[in-house]
């Protein structure tokens, strides 16, 4: 039985299989309770900060004001709410967080051209964005990280570009763009919702919100 429909979908066998490895990523999660920067263990308390975060970047990667023909948009600071776990916990629990949801974006718009494609476009593209974590004792290391990680995340995107998405070009697609199309493409709607959340979270009641936010998400 095939998982994928003749025009890059998923059948509900892949659908099937998609939430399975889903729930497999959550449960290895919870089991393992992977351990923070700092070398500890995340506390239930923390995996549920982990789990609410996840909800909201799901939830508001829907809210989209602009969103480009070929896929990608600007969200509601979607990228932001996984960022964000990287910067409480660090790279290991943004990573496994940012898989996850790469897992649900793929159950939101899939589209298969390959295996590597999938991962290229959705696991490794939002697994990425864990990378906020490397900054995270650093100062003003929100923006650090979360510029790290979105950059991360259209360098997936690009390379998926390249490997795969290039060659569905029309015809007369001209060839001198064909060097830098990808990264202009993916870059145009990551950058601009960088710009907006950037400032959002940059403005003083927004920061310090966000620091009463972490102060309480890295309590046992």
């Amino acid at each position: 039985m095939s998982i994928v429909t003749p025009d890059g979908g998923l059948t509900a066998l892949g659908y099937a299989l998609s939430i399975l490895a889903a729930v497999i990523l959550v449960l290895a999660a919870g089991l393992l309770r992977s351990k923070t920067a700092s070398g500890k263990k995340l506390s239930t308390k923390q995996l549920i900060f982990c789990a609410v975060s996840l909800a909201l970047a799901f939830v508001t990667s829907y809210l989209r004001p602009f969103k480009l023909p070929f896929g990608g948009s600007v969200t509601l600071f979607s990228m932001l709410f996984i960022c964000l776990i990287g910067n409480w916990y660090g790279v290991k629990a943004g990573i496994m967080t940012g898989l996850a949801y790469g897992i649900l974006q793929f159950l939101q718009e899939p589209y298969v051209l390959s295996f590597f494609q999938v991962c290229c476009d959705y696991i490794l593209a939002f697994g990425a964005l864990g990378l906020a974590g490397i900054f995270w004792k650093s100062k003003n290391g929100l923006v650090k990280g979360y510029l790290l990680g979105i950059l991360a995340r259209g360098a997936f995107h690009t390379l998926g570009g390249y490997l795969y998405w290039m060659d569905y070009m029309p015809e007369n697609f001209p060839q001198s763009l064909a060097a830098l199309y990808p990264i202009i493409y993916n870059y145009s709607y990551i950058l601009a919702e960088a710009v907006l959340t950037v400032i959002v979270i940059s403005l003083p009641p927004v920061s310090k919100a966000l620091l009463v936010v972490r102060k309480t998400a890295q309590e046992a």
